[in-house]
């Protein structure tokens, strides 16, 4: 399903959202971009923009290092 990706661990708030609102910004509609984020304020802060700006969460996968994968369907 992953058609971009992101690995943005270690980068701090807000600028894992600017670099995620970026890339989106490049993409076609209905195309997905995987995301990998640090736990806590990231992977939380980052979904919820995401979603206030009007793109789909697909899906949430923790990883065993204690980072997330979530997979975005750019909607608008």
């Amino acid at each position: 399903m992953r058609e971009y990706s992101l690995n943005l661990k270690g980068t701090p708030c807000p600028i894992n959202f600017v670099r995620t609102k970026l890339k989106l910004d490049s993409m076609e509609l209905n195309k997905f971009l995987e995301v990998i984020l640090d736990d806590g304020e990231a992977v939380i802060s980052v979904s919820k923009s995401i979603e206030e700006e009007g793109h789909e969460i697909s899906s949430r996968i923790q990883n065993s290092d204690q980072s997330w994968t979530i997979t975005i369907r750019k909607l608008i």
